[in-house]
């Protein structure tokens, strides 16, 4: 399948499972975060069951939800604080030693005019101090190749991606190139165009739902270089 990525202005990158392969680091990092806290193991997998059926949807989001309808307790911000702190310290070292996506050097070079930007679901600062600490083969940091910033929670990839239109920092025609339903859903309600990138993803029924709304299918990042 030949991609024309000259034609976009901006090209919008999710995280987990097409720049990074750490959705199953975040998945059990999740599990982990909550039998650390005392959860049991069924609270613990109902967590990381929630967790993958919302893919790409915030933390802050999950843990409210885990908070509420998993544990019943009330969703107070210190209790969403203490499983940010140890989310967080779960996932530190792992997130530093994951694969990147091989080709990331030589689509940048594909497409010298047009802006890249990171979407993600995880925790903005989280993830711009992980992007200038992870380098490319040829040394490069990994945050030097998206010019248009790195993004994400607490604020959703709905709200980003109408920010970033409004101020002009995403311009169409944009491409987002997502492994998750947000991703696409998301991406829809913004008015880009889709591809779903398939080798990492943790959406059950991948296949069924990208045929259902006849999306565009790679699996991986370096397909788009054919």
């Amino acid at each position: 399948m030949k991609i024309e990525l000259q034609k976009y202005k901006t090209i919008v990158f999710d995280c987990d499972g097409v720049v990074l392969d750490s959705n199953i680091v975040k998945t059990d990092a999740y599990f982990r975060t909550a039998k650390n806290l005392d959860a049991t193991d069924n609270e613990a997998q109902a967590l990381v069951d929630y967790h993958i059926k919302l893919g790409g949807i915030s933390r802050y989001h999950k843990f409210d939800y885990y908070l509420k309808e998993i544990l019943k307790k009330p969703a107070t911000d210190q209790a969403i604080q203490d499983l940010l702190n140890e989310f967080g310290r779960e996932l530190e070292v792992s997130l530093l030693e994951c694969e990147i996506a091989k080709g990331l050097q030589e689509l940048r070079d594909a497409t010298p005019e047009c802006s890249w930007l990171i979407l993600s679901g995880g925790d903005q600062q989280e993830l711009r101090t992980l992007f200038d600490k992870r380098v490319l083969e040829n040394g490069q940091k990994l945050s030097t190749l998206f010019d248009g910033g790195v993004f994400g929670s607490p604020d959703n990839k709905d709200e980003v991606l109408a920010r970033e239109k409004s101020n002009g920092n995403i311009k169409l025609p944009a491409l987002f190139l997502g492994d998750s339903k947000y991703d696409f859903e998301a991406a829809n309600r913004a008015g880009l165009d889709f591809i779903f990138l398939s080798d990492w993803t943790e959406v059950p029924g991948w296949e069924a739902y990208c045929k259902t709304n006849q999306l565009k299918v790679l699996k991986n990042l370096y397909q788009l270089l054919d």
